[in-house]
């Protein structure tokens, strides 16, 4: 993501959004599921990570992350864990080649330009490992738009995302929908697909 006005917002409400996030933190059943696929000591890839709550969790449960955002503001909020690797990144410096077990994409790429899209998964995809887990979530639409923070959002139907997963070279195992109220205060309609590489 390379969006400057949705950088900033996320810098400047940095501590806002990790308040908000704490009260979550540790109760996202979609997670839990993500966890348990996975073996204690596996590598995965929290991708726009934010201020490290669910790194944090994963990290707990016995996974080894590597937390990764784009905004200095969210790297430094990441709480300290032995087994999280705090990284500062963009979707565009994504590299690498069978390095996560799992990685765990919950609404960040949503904010990746539609064009934008089958690149990056192709990036994911050489990170992970044969047969890793992948976990995506979005938002649910057809449009491109800025929310009332002035966040830049790609809303993708559920038949995109799927192909593009399967372009990439993902298998789609199960999708879950759902709606909840974001850090611009309105209800959203999302989608979360599990996938493996």
């Amino acid at each position: 993501m390379s969006d400057k006005e949705t950088l900033k917002v996320y810098a400047e409400k940095a501590q806002y959004y990790s308040d908000l996030m704490s009260a979550s933190a540790g109760k996202d059943p979609l997670q839990a599921k993500f966890i348990a696929a996975l073996p204690k000591g596996s590598h995965v890839l929290d991708l726009g990570c934010g201020p490290g709550h669910f790194a944090h969790f994963m990290a707990q449960s016995g996974l080894r992350v590597t937390a990764s955002d784009a905004v200095t503001e969210m790297i430094a909020l990441i709480p300290e864990h032995p087994s999280i690797t705090p990284l500062q990144a963009s979707f565009d410096e994504i590299s690498g080649e069978n390095l996560y077990d799992g990685i765990w994409a919950n609404f960040s790429l949503l904010h990746a330009p539609r064009a934008d899209m089958p690149r990056y998964l192709a990036a994911l995809k050489a990170a992970i490992k044969p047969g890793g887990l992948f976990h995506i979530a979005l938002k649910t639409g057809d449009k491109t738009e800025r929310d009332g923070l002035g966040r830049k959002y790609t809303y993708f139907t559920e038949t995109e995302l799927t192909d593009l997963l399967s372009d990439a070279g993902f298998v789609v195992d199960s999708c879950t929908m759902g709606r909840d109220v974001g850090l611009a205060g309105t209800e959203d309609e999302w989608m979360a697909l599990h996938a493996h590489g």
